[in-house]
């Protein structure tokens, strides 16, 4: 796309419509409603003007070929289209390809039933910081999406190793400010797989590289979708003589707001009394 295309694109599309492609170019998949609440939260009497108004942009940048939808809805038919899941675009993904100085182009394919939901719910958890912060809750200062928030390393044994983590955010409550890993689960695997990915993060955690930008290293939270499941992790995590207690928690989606308001469980003053985490570097 030469200078003059995305000239001419952009005279056509307002600030809110490039902030949409940038955030579904962000997360890689957001959901109608998802969208409704990063862009369209303030300036709607209603929840349903709202709706209306997400679905007559969303449309139209569709019909420039700037976003495409998915052809599975989250919930089914009934879930109408607050269900309808978006993508960029060919053309979407070549202008914030060129707006971002960047070379390598996305593969853009439909993706499976497993990826998207995991992609959604790890979005969901963006979102639900982004509405924590307009609220006057927290303050956001970064939130980190993949690939952003992968970390390299050596391992013990020299070997190069990657953690990666679901989001990396840093919040603001009161006079502390909290760094957080946070781990989107679905219950749909093993918990030793869980126990594999704690111990990859302990590894990280003892190379002392987040700590000496830093002053501490973040809290890992898993996020789960029931209490159910809640239990087996932490029943998993504590049962591990291997796994350091306190650097990992465990909550369901209803409880994360919760977590991210309050603050991490146990923490740790560094040099200044503006941050805080858990006890592990």
């Amino acid at each position: 796309m030469s200078p003059t295309d995305v000239t001419s694109l952009l005279l056509q599309l307002s600030e809110r419509d490039i902030s949409i492609l940038q955030s579904i170019s962000t997360h890689r998949l957001l959901s109608t409603a998802q969208i409704r609440r990063l862009h369209f939260a303030r300036g709607h009497a209603t929840l349903g003007a709202a709706s209306g108004a997400v679905m007559r942009v969303l449309t139209r940048l569709e019909e420039k070929n700037l976003v495409v939808r998915l052809g599975r809805r989250i919930g089914g038919v009934r879930a109408g289209s607050s269900g309808i899941t978006w993508q960029l675009g060919a053309t979407g993904e070549r202008l914030i390809r060129t707006m971002e100085g960047k070379k390598y182009r996305r593969r853009l394919v439909e993706p499976g039933a497993t990826f998207a939901a995991h992609t959604l719910a790890t979005a969901e958890l963006a979102v639900t910081l982004h509405e924590l912060g307009e609220a006057g809750v927290i303050e956001v200062v970064r939130i980190e999406t993949e690939p952003s928030c992968w970390r390299s390393f050596a391992g013990p044994h020299g070997t190069l190793e990657w953690l990666k983590p679901d989001l990396f955010a840093i919040t603001v409550s009161g006079d502390y400010e909290d760094h957080w890993y946070v781990e989107a689960d679905l219950a749909t695997e093993h918990p030793t797989v869980v126990l594999r990915k704690a111990k990859l993060y302990q590894r990280y955690a003892a190379t002392g590289a987040h700590q000496v930008r830093h002053g501490l290293f973040p809290a890992v939270v898993w996020v789960v979708p029931d209490v159910t499941r809640q239990r087996a992790l932490q029943a998993a995590l504590a049962g591990d003589k291997a796994i350091q207690p306190g650097l990992f928690q465990v909550v369901t989606t209803s409880g994360f707001r919760q977590l991210i308001a309050s603050g991490v469980l146990i923490r740790q003053r560094r040099r200044s009394p503006t941050t805080r985490t858990n006890n592990s570097s």
